[in-house]
């Protein structure tokens, strides 16, 4: 987070008020890890079910009464403030989805990894609807996570991925034009290099004129002189790997590897089976997070606004990234009660 401080402080040109707000949206989402880093999770898992509910009546509520805003449908105004139910969801469907598997772990049938999909697919179906498919993606990765970890048959999955290669067509004739041609893009930025490629293309040359230790601390050409697109959010990776080169793109990596070990221990040592389900969904979506996120950057994936995780400028990603961590940490520190 200290490292997302500095480079955001780089990437805007030393904005004080957007550095002192994100901040501040650190400090927020720091009180919200410990107030449920001390919850045990015998009562998170009481609050799976009403959670999921309250989290698809707002998304429903989404589609039919939310705010507009550049050709998506994604925010709720309440009044008093507006909220974002899709980020609510990204915690929501996993914790669902192992109380489900938790409820039925003596009698795991194939129709209980049908109901779990079920629970997947119908908040995942919800935000495509919006559109926004880069947190469509992270929710079914979370929740495939989960069935993975339930003990979901290889079979079945190399089914799926056959199933989902032979559907490829009728998603491609269901996707929107702008999404169709962020998939073009990635095979070749250049056809339209001003346009949907421009992204793309200032991203490599940001990341490649970094070099081995970089151009120093706000002193990076692409983002200073403002070629570089989204650069305090989707593609402040660019950003900072044009100052600190690849040494800094190493240390930056351990330091997330040092943080996805750390989760997947907890969820290897986890004594329950909704514990040991939602640790590793939690930990292995932040790995979704940072692969996607810097994927995209680089030009090995279609460009999809995933944020990098504790880096890029936003409040909500923040929140919903450490009330995941909190969870972790709740787990780790309740185990008796979570056995008992």
């Amino acid at each position: 987070m200290a490292v997302g401080l500095a480079t955001l402080y780089s990437a805007t040109g030393g904005n004080l008020t957007r550095v002192t707000n994100q901040a501040v949206n650190m400090v927020a989402a720091l009180v919200i890890m410990w107030l449920v880093a001390n919850i045990p999770l015998q009562h998170m898992m009481r609050l799976a079910l009403p959670i999921y509910v309250v989290g698809l009546i707002l998304l429903i509520c989404v589609a039919l009464f939310g705010e507009i805003n550049n050709g998506a449908r994604r925010w709720l105004d309440l009044g008093v403030t507006r909220i974002q139910p899709s980020e609510l969801m990204k915690i929501a469907v996993p914790l669902m989805m192992a109380w489900y598997f938790d409820k039925h772990e003596t009698t795991l049938r194939a129709r209980d990894y049908v109901v779990a999909s079920m629970l997947l697919f119908l908040p995942a179906a919800l935000i495509l609807r919006q559109p926004d498919l880069g947190t469509t993606l992270l929710i079914i990765s979370s929740g495939f996570y989960v069935l993975f970890l339930a003990g979901l048959s290889w079979r079945i999955m190399i089914g799926l991925v056959i199933a989902g290669a032979g559907s490829l067509p009728l998603l491609w004739s269901m996707m929107h034009g702008y999404q169709k041609q962020r998939v073009m893009t990635l095979f070749d930025p250049a056809q339209d290099a001003l346009g949907a490629g421009y992204h793309t293309i200032q991203s490599s040359i940001a990341i490649g004129s970094g070099g081995i230790i970089g151009k120093g601390w706000q002193n990076g050409t692409q983002t200073h002189l403002d070629f570089l697109p989204e650069k305090s959010t989707d593609f402040i990776f660019a950003v900072f790997s044009e100052e600190f080169g690849i040494v800094g793109n190493s240390l930056l990596l351990i330091l997330y590897l040092v943080i996805i070990g750390r989760g997947m221990v907890i969820a290897a040592n986890a004594s329950t089976q909704f514990t040991r389900l939602i640790a590793g969904s939690i930990t292995l979506t932040f790995f979704t997070y940072i692969f996607v996120n810097i994927g995209m950057v680089v030009g090995i994936l279609p460009v999809v606004g995933v944020p990098l995780p504790l880096i890029s400028y936003g409040g909500t990603s923040m929140v919903t990234m450490l009330l995941g961590f909190g969870i972790l940490m709740s787990i780790q520190m309740h185990p008796k009660l979570v056995k008992t």
